[in-house]
């Protein structure tokens, strides 16, 4: 099984962020994913569609979007708006509570895609109802993907981590005892192709699509570096006892050459 995993588009309604375009970057990434994975099976976008949530922004979203031949799964960030983005996407899955998360079963295991935004503020949050739905989504048999926005663990970038999700905690006693079940986390936020593990579960992150944020270890949190590392997305491949995540620089015009 094949799947992208793609995050941080960063769509803006009108004009530029960073001095770049997102809706551009955003129609060359789907232009390579038709042109070059038209085979997998769909696509997971880990949220932060637009960078002010506005309704011109998901327009412009859901216009470069749409133009992708395999289906597609939207999940959202804390740059998102929930009323804006279900305004755009109306039939958006959605759990008992309106969170916008939801189960997906394949042939290689459950998707589980949650929704870690908070009501205010940029750092992540999950909340006692959306760990109840979680819970019972990992009652259910077999093996399980997780996909979130925020990661619930530090990654030693200072700003980032400042915030994270804030209920790892109690989000780590929910997923424990199914961690032989769990076979890889899947998030954003981050803007940096990051892979490790946290408390037993191997992890992969992306890169954004319009800016990165800076590989810097040492400034403190109230600051934040960006760049303009190359956009990229992630060709994920299942098999019944593996996992693999390539990054793929889809944007890279060097010359492929015989080796």
């Amino acid at each position: 099984m094949k799947f992208i995993h793609l995050t941080d588009t960063h769509v803006v309604g009108t004009g530029l962020l960073y001095g770049q375009d997102p809706a551009k970057r955003l129609s060359c990434a789907v232009a390579s994913i038709n042109a070059e994975h038209g085979d997998a099976d769909f696509v997971i976008v880990t949220g932060d569609m637009t960078h002010w949530g506005d309704a011109d922004a998901y327009a412009r979203f859901a216009t470069e979007i749409a133009k992708l031949k395999i289906p597609i799964h939207l999940m959202v960030g804390n740059h998102d708006d929930t009323p804006s983005l279900m305004h755009t996407f109306p039939d958006l899955p959605r759990d008992e509570n309106g969170f916008v998360q939801q189960a997906i079963d394949t042939a290689h295991g459950r998707f589980l895609l949650l929704d870690t935004k908070a009501p205010k503020g940029h750092a992540g949050a999950y909340c006692e109802a959306r760990r109840d739905w979680l819970a019972r989504q990992l009652e259910l048999p077999g093996p399980v993907y997780l996909f979130m926005h925020h990661p619930p663990f530090e990654v030693g970038i200072k700003a980032m981590d400042a915030i994270m999700m804030r209920d790892a905690e109690a989000f780590h006693d929910v997923i424990a005892p199914h961690k032989h079940s769990i076979l890889n986390l899947f998030f954003g936020h981050v803007h940096r192709a990051i892979w490790g593990t946290w408390r037993g579960i191997s992890y992969s992150c992306m890169r954004g699509l319009n800016h990165q944020v800076a590989l810097d270890l040492d400034t403190p949190a109230e600051q934040i570096g960006g760049n303009f590392e190359p956009p990229a997305y992630g060709v994920v491949l299942l098999q019944d006892d593996q996992v693999t995540v390539h990054l793929h620089d889809f944007a890279d015009k060097s010359h492929s050459f015989p080796l």
